[in-house]
């Protein structure tokens, strides 16, 4: 854990404890300047690293993901949650969805179907760990993964509606 930058050693590992104190002082209610103070730091790298992890109260929300089990339940929470666009499919849906069009056809809906994404704020991804990174990769905005697996999946995975909801209600509030 430890990098060499220049003439200097930095010991990654205590960056990061670092940062899960400020989060954890700021969650408890501290101010940026108590938890400087605390801490030894300068109140604007708080202010900064705030800025950085930011995800902002009324974004609008997406939600994707497959192969979902319980695709209609997670629908239900999306609607109660306010989520502005969700697309769910089971195994089967998502075979159908790839067999019913031409390569063209497929091809064009996909590329649609990016461009819509890339209207939201944040998109949650319900999905294997490698479909999460390459959502991430070409969306280049806030995405939010939910691993359901490694990749590749080919049955139905449940996914815990409390779960979702509280996920979606840190996003939101």
């Amino acid at each position: 854990m430890l990098r060499r930058i220049g003439d200097k050693i930095v010991n990654r590992q205590k960056i990061y404890q670092v940062i899960d104190q400020i989060l954890e002082l700021r969650g408890q209610g501290m101010s940026q300047q108590e938890v400087a103070n605390q801490l030894g730091i300068d109140r604007t790298f708080i202010s900064r690293l705030e800025t950085i992890g930011e995800v902002r109260k009324g974004a609008r929300i997406a939600l994707i993901g497959f192969p979902i089990k319980n695709c209609h339940e997670l629908e239900a929470v999306a609607r109660q949650e306010g989520i502005d666009y969700c697309l769910l499919m089971s195994e089967q849906e998502r075979w159908h969805f790839v067999e019913s069009k031409t390569g063209v056809e497929l091809f064009n809906q996909i590329t649609e179907m990016i461009a819509l994404l890339r209207q939201y704020d944040i998109v949650i991804i319900l999905g294997s760990n490698m479909r999460i990174k390459l959502v991430e990769t070409l969306l280049d905005k806030e995405v939010i993964g939910i691993q359901i697996g490694e990749s590749p999946i080919a049955d139905d995975r449940y996914v815990n509606p409390e779960d979702l909801r509280a996920i979606i209600r840190q996003l939101r509030y």
